[in-house]
């Protein structure tokens, strides 16, 4: 059996206990899911509802600005 990979999602906080960074994403029969590491809160987000950009190349995370 393969190995499952497993994501943290930074700056997410969990919809249950409200913790903050403790949210992990994986794939499971090929459905995205997201569970909690603190609380062991599962959900997951059906393909049609998705919270994914838009735009075709975004593939920006955050941009420095030095001060």
């Amino acid at each position: 059996m393969a190995k499952q990979k497993k994501r943290f999602i930074a700056g997410a906080t969990c919809p249950k206990c409200g913790d903050m960074d403790t949210l992990m994403l994986f794939f499971e029969n090929d459905i995205e899911q997201v569970e909690c590491v603190a609380c062991k809160h599962r959900f997951s987000e059906p393909k049609s509802q998705g919270g994914g950009s838009e735009r075709e190349f975004d593939q920006v995370i955050g941009v420095f600005k030095p001060e």
